[in-house]
């Protein structure tokens, strides 16, 4: 009979991944152990966490977490301790449950001068990314000087974050061939690589996979329907051309993007 050992190899720290659920909590998991090994937070569904990001350094690494009620707090992604929370009620008085937050970004770029930037917690800066509809995704790409938008209703659009003006939109889909027009419905988006701001990849409610390339056009340059439910996450590989896309059925796959061709499929 074969025989089967396991090697702890050391020096070798394990597997690490944070998740959130509905009740606000923040679990820890660990490759070593196939269970939850760390909770921080009471459950309460007014904290449902809606978003997430983090900057993984190795020295100070900080999570930021939205929440329903309209909190944004800033953790410990070692211990879970929280370094400061605000709120995203801004001073037209919109509350949360009416203005819900769909996308977090926790910058990571220090001034031109060198100097970090220190700034209080509050809300520094909004505008409006649309006229109509609910902004349902977003990206901040590599450089972290722009970012896409997209949503239900809302043609992806990109802006230019030193400005804060928008330097280009997508075109609508045109009518189908009974003459019915359908607005678009983003779920999620994200940059084909961190080293080019004008290739980005949005996806759709109707399951289908857009790329678009801001200097050809203003309509996607490629194309192509994901199974038969609504995409929910898209993210891109380090290689500049891969993505990886999962579905509201749980159905995982790879795309090379520079032909749209499935590499993966589980």
């Amino acid at each position: 009979m074969p025989r089967t050992t396991t090697l702890e190899c050391p020096g070798c720290p394990p597997l690490r991944a944070l998740t959130f659920d509905s009740l606000g909590l923040i679990k820890v998991i660990e490759s070593r152990v196939p269970q939850v090994v760390e909770r921080w937070g009471d459950p309460d569904p007014s904290k449902c966490v809606l978003a997430a990001s983090i900057d993984d350094r190795k020295k100070d690494p900080l999570l930021a977490v939205a929440r329903k009620n309209g909190e944004v707090e800033a953790v410990n992604p070692l211990n879970g301790e929280i370094h400061a929370v605000f709120s995203n009620v801004g001073e037209d008085g919109v509350q949360p449950e009416d203005d819900a937050i769909s996308g977090l970004h926790l910058f990571r770029r220090e001034r031109p001068s060198g100097k970090a930037l220190h700034a209080s917690i509050s809300v520094t800066k909004t505008w409006k990314v649309c006229g109509s509809g609910n902004v349902l995704c977003s990206k901040v790409d590599g450089s972290e000087n722009y970012a896409v938008f997209g949503g239900k209703g809302v043609e992806v659009n990109l802006w230019d974050l030193e400005d804060c003006t928008k330097i280009w939109t997508a075109k609508p889909p045109p009518k189908n061939s009974l003459g019915i027009f359908t607005p678009s419905w983003f779920t999620c988006t994200t940059f084909q690589s961190n080293d080019d701001h004008r290739k980005f990849v949005a996806d759709t409610n109707s399951h289908q996979v857009h790329l678009y390339d801001i200097s050809a056009q203003r309509r996607p340059v490629l194309s192509f329907d994901f199974r038969e439910t609504a995409i929910k996450v898209v993210t891109e590989d380090q290689d500049g051309h891969t993505l990886y896309i999962g579905n509201g059925s749980g159905d995982l796959a790879s795309f090379d993007m520079r032909t749209g061709t499935c590499i993966y499929f589980d």
